[in-house]
């Protein structure tokens, strides 16, 4: 079998790190580079790790090249709430560094290309609860509008060109090893870091705004067995719908409340909240629990209870 060597761009985001060592535990260290366009910081900084700026496509293939690149994680993009504060760099970055990737893959005959899609992928009219696979999607964010070309992109490459790329729509992302990244779904991150620093958090969304979310260590896992999945079993090139679980601020809330008695939560709903309205509340995610397997491990409680535990000595060092 041919030596994988590994190619991770965005390795600093939130999902980035924690990918990059969930690949480090597959392929070894030595065959996975972390790049990102800034320095290498905590966990990252112990592995191989270079600067890239991925809309930079010199630099882009002269690495894929140097490094004999067989898959790429293409993970930098600006999210939602970002986005929308400079639309024109969101979907230049989050564009044409994805059509870098795939040209990429053509010139260098790359094994393998993943690519994060997202549930801003869909839109208003989109049916909100149990969204299908297929339905209608109208995003209303510069992040959502470029997801969905990048699904449309990603399909096109693969019918056209041959490339074995695949993608998930993630729900939000909750992991405690990095600080939130600018998304609409974030307040789920930062809840846990104020509660632990200050026992009060002020929302950005209303209490009962529900939205679909997945624990890092799921995300990692989910990526992950879709990339180490027989390309047979991969039906659908545009992205997969995955789903964890789905709940409001004030169900979070009450859960942390259980650790953290004296823990307040107040609202404050601001742009963000209109994003969120936009969004679907829960996912169908049949196709890809049957085509490869996929399954969750994590619900609200279990999530919260591992964070609350294992975040105040990360605290500690930061």
């Amino acid at each position: 079998m041919k030596k994988q060597r590994i190619l991770v761009i965005g390795a600093g985001g939130q999902l980035g790190s924690e990918l990059t060592q969930g690949l480090w535990n597959l392929y070894g260290k030595e065959n996975v580079m972390a790049t990102d366009v800034k320095d290498a910081e905590g966990v990252l900084a112990t592995g191989n790790f270079e600067i890239l700026d991925v809309l930079q496509q010199d630099q882009l293939f002269n690495l894929v090249r140097k490094n004999q690149i067989t898959q790429v994680y293409h993970l930098a993009a600006i999210l939602s709430a970002t986005g929308e504060k400079n639309p024109k760099f969101a979907w230049h970055l989050n564009m044409d560094g994805l059509i870098n990737v795939l040209d990429a893959a053509v010139e260098y005959k790359i094994e393998k290309v993943y690519w994060p899609s997202s549930i801003a992928a869909f839109g208003p009219t989109t049916p909100k609860i149990k969204t299908p696979q297929h339905t209608v999607m109208d995003p209303t964010t510069i992040y959502g509008i470029s997801k969905q070309a990048g699904e449309r992109w990603c399909e096109w490459y693969f019918k056209n060109h041959g490339v074995d790329v695949r993608s998930l729509r993630y729900p939000g992302l909750i992991g405690y090893k990095t600080k939130p990244g600018g998304g609409t779904t974030d307040y789920a991150v930062d809840i846990f870091f104020k509660a632990l620093s200050d026992k009060k958090f002020e929302c950005f969304l209303k209490p009962d705004t529900y939205l679909p979310m997945m624990y890092m260590d799921d995300a990692v896992k989910a990526t992950l067995d879709l990339m180490e999945a027989p390309a047979e079993k991969i039906k659908i090139r545009s992205s997969y719908n995955v789903a964890g679980m789905s709940f409001c601020p004030a169900e979070i809330a009450a859960e942390i409340k259980k650790h953290i008695p004296e823990f307040e939560i107040t609202y404050h709903p601001d742009f963000r909240q209109a994003i969120a309205d936009s969004w679907p509340k829960s996912i169908n995610d049949s196709e890809a629990r049957i085509d490869w397997g996929w399954e969750p491990q994590f619900d609200l409680t279990r999530m919260t209870k591992e964070i609350l535990e294992n975040l105040p000595q990360l605290l500690q060092t930061i």
